[in-house]
């Protein structure tokens, strides 16, 4: 199933523009410690799987699913029998929709979604996976953008459902909750647009009306990660959407990405990728 492997980074090959790539998985196939840049998706349909992330096993029954976001270390364990869907995406389809860049990194390391952790869309996600998987496998015109659009409606229902079920908002209407969420989107949406600025902390406290403890303290509990780290990783985006250009240097990828020495750059971009940034340019010249 893993088509390219160098060390241990799985590069996806989408195989042309339609950027969604599925498997129908019924090999007796250990995969061993991998990454990628890629969001995958994992439903059992027959049978048990076990997914191994951050020291923690995962088991799946059928109709389970598991989210695995971009850079997150795994391994998967098949059965001697069985069949399931995986299906990766890349994540960059989605990050010019207001919401769903920021709303990404509150699933981190992984989600399940199982009839009993989320019994009020388990049906719906599963049924969206089944229909996605139809239509990749299919000839019917506008077929990408069907697919594309039910994946979509995946990622909404889940945010949704995930948001409203965060501690943080058990004692606020359901009005406060939807005033908080938009705020600090909107914070996460500054920061995507001016990443590559000396932004600082505290203006983006200020932006948002808080001192700067108390902004900190919410932004990591309603997007699962500090701001701090949260601007790291969209310049890391930003450098990533620069390794294209043949022409530009390293060093002139750091600066244009917002880093301030390219000591910083390769520092966080390999804690990040688990490999250097001449290693990463390397490989879109595959």
């Amino acid at each position: 199933m893993i088509e390219i492997l160098n060390g241990i980074h799985e590069f996806v090959d989408y195989h042309g523009d339609f950027k969604i790539r599925i498997y129908l998985n019924k090999e007796y196939e250990d995969y061993p410690q991998h990454w990628h840049m890629d969001y995958e998706i994992i439903m059992p349909i027959e049978n048990s799987y076990k997914v191994f992330i951050n020291e923690t096993i995962y088991n799946l029954n059928p109709e389970d699913i598991i989210i695995i976001p971009p850079g997150e270390l795994h391994q998967l364990y098949a059965p001697p029998i069985g069949y399931r869907i995986i299906l990766q995406f890349d994540s960059a389809l989605f990050y010019s929709l207001y919401g769903f860049d920021s709303a990404f990194h509150m699933f981190r390391p992984c989600v399940t979604v199982t009839p009993a952790s989320m019994p009020d869309i388990h049906k719906e996600l599963s049924s969206l996976i089944l229909n996605i998987t139809e239509e990749y496998f299919s000839t019917q015109p506008f077929r990408e953008a069907s697919a594309y659009s039910m994946l979509i409606r995946f990622f909404t229902t889940l945010g949704r459902n995930y948001i409203n079920r965060n501690d943080m908002f058990s004692k606020m209407k359901n009005q406060k909750q939807h005033e908080y969420v938009d705020l600090f989107f909107n914070v996460c949406n500054y920061i995507n647009e001016h990443c590559t600025e000396n932004i600082k902390m505290e203006d983006i406290a200020k932006i948002a009306g808080f001192s700067k403890y108390h902004f900190a303290r919410l932004f990591k509990k309603i997007m699962n990660i500090s701001c701090y780290d949260y601007l790291i990783n969209q310049r890391i985006i930003f450098a990533e959407k620069l390794m294209i250009e043949p022409d530009l240097s390293i060093m002139q990828i750091a600066m244009k990405s917002g880093f301030s020495s390219l000591a910083t750059f390769n520092r966080v971009f390999k804690a990040k990728n688990r490999c250097t940034p001449s290693e990463y340019k390397s490989l879109y010249e595959i």
